[in-house]
């Protein structure tokens, strides 16, 4: 189940790259375009913070950040090998938003953004998206399917 997860993550890389380069080529020069009228634009935004633009300018510190929760992830499929579906699923789609972002911030040393809804403020990406379900997902995964909790095994056999 580890590589349907590093699978998982390179289609999002590789759908967040795509996105990312039509984006850059398009929308760049234009800077906005509404499609949906009050709800759905595409704003072009570089991004050199994390999450609404916090923390700005300390680029290293996120990629160093991002590359070692990344690395965790992946130890904790190969070498613990939860059970769940749900588990690889959602760890193949942070692994694949991380990865989509991290290149961004290694290569132009911010974050192209471009998806901006009237309900929520700040301007996002599809990485961001797949990170956000991810982790909701691995909450769900870790409070209700998995055993991260369960100490009746520790205490049946004391």
């Amino acid at each position: 189940m580890p590589f349907v997860a590093l699978i998982i993550g390179a289609v999002i890389v590789a759908a967040d790259q795509i996105i990312k380069y039509f984006v850059s080529s398009n929308l760049q020069p234009i800077g906005s375009v509404s499609v949906i009228d009050n709800l759905l634009k595409f704003t072009y935004v570089e991004n050199n913070g994390v999450a609404f633009g916090m923390f700005a300018d300390m680029r290293w510190i996120f990629v160093a950040l991002t590359s070692a929760l990344l690395i965790a992830i992946i130890i904790v499929m190969f070498v613990k090998h939860p059970k769940g579906k749900m588990f690889y699923i959602s760890a193949g789609l942070i692994i694949g938003g991380g990865i989509g972002n991290l290149i961004d911030r290694i290569f132009y040393g911010y974050v192209i953004d471009y998806i901006s809804l009237s309900f929520f403020p700040p301007v996002c990406n599809f990485a961001d998206y797949a990170i956000t379900i991810g982790t909701i997902l691995l909450i769900i995964y870790v409070l209700f399917f998995s055993n991260t909790f369960d100490n009746s095994e520790k205490v049946a056999k004391k």
